[in-house]
């Protein structure tokens, strides 16, 4: 099963946008769903602060500001 890592901040507007595109394809698609808010870690300040959101699916980036329904689903899949 598929793990897919939502890398985001309170406050975020587009953040708000990816997790519900993420919460649909999970209505119908099986993985494993976390959320890691960066601001409790500098490294991930570092590395995500300006690009927030980020999705990775099973350790890949594959998403950066907005989430495309159809490719999330494609890459749940495998």
């Amino acid at each position: 099963m598929a793990t897919v890592v939502l890398y985001a901040r309170d406050g975020c507007h587009l953040c708000d946008d990816a997790r519900a595109v993420i919460e649909r394809v999970r209505a119908s698609e099986r993985f494993v769903f976390e959320e890691v808010d960066i601001d409790g870690d500098d490294a991930l300040v570092r590395d995500y602060g300006f690009r927030v959101p980020v999705v990775a699916v099973d350790g890949q980036e594959l998403f950066e500001i907005s989430v495309d329904p159809d490719a999330l689903r494609s890459a749940v899949r495998g």
